[in-house]
């Protein structure tokens, strides 16, 4: 057994959190969301939290558990609107919301996971997304300086991986968890399909194993529809 595997999420996360951890975890929407990782960090009794992510799941699930036992202070997020919870808590000012256009947010992650510390861009110029903000003109427009985010720990979600932590993400998956693997101390994987090293063809990789330093395997995972929307069939 490699060394980067265990057998459970509460062994992959022993020892590796504490009060006041800065967390990156991954997937969009309820897709793709390391949520059996999410779950060991409640059992962790981990508290103070700042909490990177797209969404703070929704109520009662993903990172919507989290908000339940109020282990989150701070959310640095895109769209929580999915959240009861979360709103109840922001306003009556339990909880601290760091609020990101969708695409500035994913240049934070992605540049921190570079060594980038910060970059300019004119999104949100002129709103209150840009207040406090320095500003700067280039070719006689005007840009936001945004910082780059790094984590103390990245949760992610991938669809298969090889024991030496190479990654490969499927679909909606691919969105947040690729860029938060390289942006953090420690990344921990829950994985769908695990192979052994070698398996997995390397113009495949999203994710190579350097990166990686703890993986747990979690097979058939339960995968929830935030809005299920159907219609009725046609009559033959």
């Amino acid at each position: 057994m490699s060394s980067k595997t265990y057998s459970t999420a509460r062994e992959a996360l022993a020892g590796q959190i504490k009060d006041g951890m800065t967390i990156m975890s991954g997937g969009f929407g309820l897709c793709g969301i390391p949520d059996v990782l999410i779950e060991a960090v409640r059992e962790s009794g981990a508290k103070d939290l700042t909490v990177i992510s797209n969404n703070a799941g929704v109520d009662g699930a993903g990172l919507g558990i989290l908000l339940e036992t109020r282990q989150i202070k701070k959310m640095i997020s895109s769209y929580v609107g999915e959240n009861k919870l979360f709103a109840q808590q922001f306003l009556a000012g339990e909880l601290e919301l760091e609020f990101n256009p969708q695409g500035t947010l994913a240049e934070r992650i992605r540049a921190g996971g570079a060594g980038i510390p910060a970059f300019f861009t004119k999104t949100g110029v002129g709103t209150i997304i840009a207040e406090g903000k320095d500003t700067r003109d280039f070719d006689g427009e005007t840009y936001v300086m945004e910082r780059g985010l790094f984590a103390d720990i990245a949760l992610v979600h991938a669809w298969k991986a090889d024991r030496e932590g190479n990654l490969v993400y499927r679909k909606t998956a691919r969105n947040f968890n690729p860029m938060m693997a390289t942006a953090a101390k420690v990344t921990i994987a829950q994985v769908e399909h695990l192979v052994d090293a070698g398996e997995i063809d390397p113009d495949h990789i999203h994710t190579a194993g350097i990166y990686v330093k703890r993986i747990v395997h979690v097979a058939d995972p339960v995968k929830r529809i935030e809005q299920r929307t159907t219609r009725p069939r046609q009559a033959a």
